[in-house]
């Protein structure tokens, strides 16, 4: 079974510099919500291959930390607590219970998707972030924004393989 490509806009190949990678972030961000399409509560839990607890829904969940904290942490200085994770426990995002759903993590993934185009757009590419990253080192846009598709891409790479294992299904 192959994953269909219908929902997804392909990246221009001649677009200036911010739409190329704006261009390229939404084509990540639209891929991995194509590889949990039609999937249930239960099968977006599931994990790989133990002892690895990595799942489709905790890849949800950890981007929708990740556009935070470089979104509006980093970028726009803005105080957003972190959402899923916890000092005691680094990894809360990816640590899920029978509790944690699709409806509740779905929608607040889009929303620091919002946030962070919302945010973006008032900056231009060289525009130094306002917030601080634990490295102390100052950030741009045009970085963050490369940032961000290698972290899409990364994680994308696993939802293939974790929607695989899930029911077969396969595609870019």
């Amino acid at each position: 079974m192959t994953t269909q490509s219908t929902h997804r806009t392909e990246t221009p190949t001649t677009a200036g510099e911010r739409a190329m990678l704006e261009a390229w972030l939404e084509f990540h961000r639209t891929t991995l919500a194509m590889k949990c399409e039609g999937l249930d509560d239960e099968q977006l839990r599931r994990a790989s291959v133990p002892p690895s607890d990595l799942t489709l829904l905790g890849l949800v969940r950890h981007m929708a930390e990740v556009e935070r904290a470089w979104f509006r942490r980093v970028l726009a200085n803005e105080d957003a607590p972190p959402i899923y994770y916890t000092d005691a426990d680094r990894d809360g995002d990816f640590h899920l219970t029978e509790s944690d759903t699709r409806e509740a993590a779905f929608p607040v993934w889009q929303a620091e998707i919002e946030a962070a185009r919302a945010l973006a757009a008032q900056y231009e590419l060289d525009d130094l972030a306002t917030g601080k990253h634990r490295s102390g080192e100052p950030f741009n846009l045009r970085w963050i924004y490369v940032h961000m598709i290698e972290e899409y891409a990364r994680h994308n790479g696993h939802a293939d393989l974790l929607r695989e294992c899930i029911d077969g299904t396969t595609g870019d």
